[in-house]
């Protein structure tokens, strides 16, 4: 079989979503001034509108590529590729809003619980629910889910919940940050050092192993193997994958203001803000995990939601470290006593869905409870 050339991996779809994305962006950086905050209520309707509408079609140019990728590379890579695109865009922005004017203490603070109420409940609740429903239950990987779950109690103890207790007005002292940014980090590079190598076969499907192991011709090929014998498609699509996720987290970014403008006309919390885009910035990884779960791929699920957020802990928090040292920032880590229950109460069930041999949809059930619980508070 021949390997398909770039203009058979390049549709003109995918050229239309690019442009798109990249045309809004601009034309926003354009818009600017008529932007300024009042934002007249016609004008901001139509922009918030506007925008969740590009976004919403390059999501789904993201997850095209994605799912693409994930074929093609197989997991943990393939899930890899997509996550740290999406996480590392992120961690850039929240450094750059932290570069420039204005303080954003807690910038980083409130950007990690939203990210891990959305993947660890809203996003992982609502997969197990479809994919229950559809499958009655989903075997998954114990050994990888059980790596992911085992990094993110540390890392979010360290990264939100420890500055409250040792650190000061729930920020840590320099002589604190520099082992808690080195912990992080070392810790979160042995994770993708194993996960990349040794335990690969950890973070696969269930029934693919399976599958894999009574076969009598040759085993899968390796990464190596993939990557060169079809270098052109993988480079072409990854390169596709991030031109499309880049328009999606800038015109977040820009959006910011105008949902704290028109959230602020309603009297809604400004919390709610920092959910929604949270929310909007990981909508391609959240519309690939549902995807994953209503073809019974709940491994594909962990990798997806648990590996973002153990990329987003495990990056962010080192990065706003070392910005708030080098600029004389103070970087306010510590949450408030009723979300570091909330976190508590979503890593418990976490551990306990995911300690099950199949995850039904009653555990996505109980995970749509508790991020409604949290939604709750945020109106308190």
């Amino acid at each position: 079989m021949s390997r398909p050339s770039i203009r058979q991996l390049v549709t003109p779809v995918d050229v239309v979503r690019v442009v798109l994305g990249w045309g809004a962006f601009g034309a926003l950086l354009l818009a600017h001034p008529l932007l300024a905050p009042p934002v007249p209520g016609p004008l901001l309707v139509i922009a918030l509108v506007g925008i969740v509408a590009v976004i919403l079609v390059c999501a789904f140019g993201v997850v095209k590529q994605a799912e693409a990728l994930a074929h093609r590379l197989g997991d943990p890579y393939g899930s890899l590729v997509l996550t740290l695109s999406i996480v590392l865009i992120e961690v850039i922005l929240i450094s750059a809003v932290m570069l420039g004017p204005g303080e954003h203490a807690t910038i980083a603070r409130d950007s990690v619980m939203a990210v891990s109420m959305i993947i660890l409940n809203l996003v992982i609740g609502l997969a197990l629910l479809l994919g229950g429903l559809r499958h009655r239950g989903m075997a998954h990987n114990g050994t990888g889910t059980s790596s992911y779950l085992a990094m993110l109690v540390v890392l979010v103890a360290l990264g939100i919940a420890l500055p409250g207790l040792i650190g000061d007005d729930g920020a840590y002292t320099v002589g604190q940050e520099i082992p808690i940014i080195v912990l992080t980090l070392a810790l979160y590079a042995f994770f993708l050092f194993r996960q990349m190598g040794a335990q690969a076969e950890d973070f696969t499907e269930v029934d693919e192993r399976r599958r894999t192991a009574a076969r009598t011709e040759e085993p899968r090929p390796g990464i190596r193997q993939v990557l060169a014998a079809h270098r052109t498609e993988v480079v072409t699509r990854l390169i596709l994958l991030v031109v499309t996720v880049v328009p999606i987290v800038l015109l977040s970014h820009d959006m910011a203001a105008l949902l704290d403008d028109g959230l602020a006309r309603v009297g809604a919390p400004v919390a709610l803000a920092g959910l929604l885009i949270a929310g909007i910035v990981f909508l391609p990884e959240s519309i690939t995990a549902v995807r994953a779960a209503l073809n019974g791929e709940a491994q594909r699920v962990t990798n997806l939601c648990h590996g973002a957020l153990v990329s987003t802990v495990g990056l962010t928090i080192p990065a706003v470290l070392v910005i708030g040292m080098l600029t004389g920032q103070t970087v306010v880590l510590a949450e408030s006593p009723a979300n570091l229950l909330m976190l508590g109460v979503t890593l418990l069930l976490s551990v306990t869905t995911f300690s099950a041999k199949r995850v039904t949809a009653m555990h996505g059930a109980a995970h749509l409870a508790t991020f409604a619980v949290y939604v709750l508070i945020l109106f308190s």
